[in-house]
């Protein structure tokens, strides 16, 4: 059922998009784990496309190490926006939010710090917040 609605989405964003202007490629860069080294997949393991459908919102997919997440994106002004982020199971107990500064550096290309948090608390009862890095670019 999961791929089938992933099929879907990129199927109904397909049809959509048939201007590339209004689509995003964005990754979130991952720090190696102690013990780990540097390699392609601290970019790729979080990388996704966003389908920029109203003036100021954007959805699309982004890839969570094995799993997809749904991606939401509102720009609050030319560079700020909020971002929510959900899995494709359990959405409400694993939702995230964020804000964040989309930094122009060349022709579409961003680099975009943020800060996200868990929108429920753990066992313990805290959220877990990060501070990221992510790069994107806009067609």
């Amino acid at each position: 059922m999961k791929k089938t609605i992933l099929t879907m989405m990129v199927v109904v964003m397909t049809m959509i998009g048939a201007s590339a202007q209004n689509f995003t490629v964005v990754s979130t860069y991952l720090a190696p784990t102690e013990g780990e080294s540097y390699s392609t997949d601290n970019f790729t393991n979080n990388l996704g496309v966003m389908y920029k459908c109203a003036d100021k919102c954007s959805i699309g997919l982004t890839k969570n190490n094995e799993n997809y997440d749904l991606i939401g994106r509102y720009n609050y002004s030319d560079n700020v926006y909020v971002s929510l982020q959900a899995p494709t199971e359990e959405v409400i107990n694993n939702l995230s939010v964020g804000v964040g500064y989309s930094l122009p550096v060349w022709n579409g290309i961003c680099v975009e710090p943020n800060y996200t948090m868990n929108v429920s608390a753990d066992d313990t009862g805290e959220r877990a917040g990060s501070f990221n890095l992510g790069i994107s670019f806009k067609f």
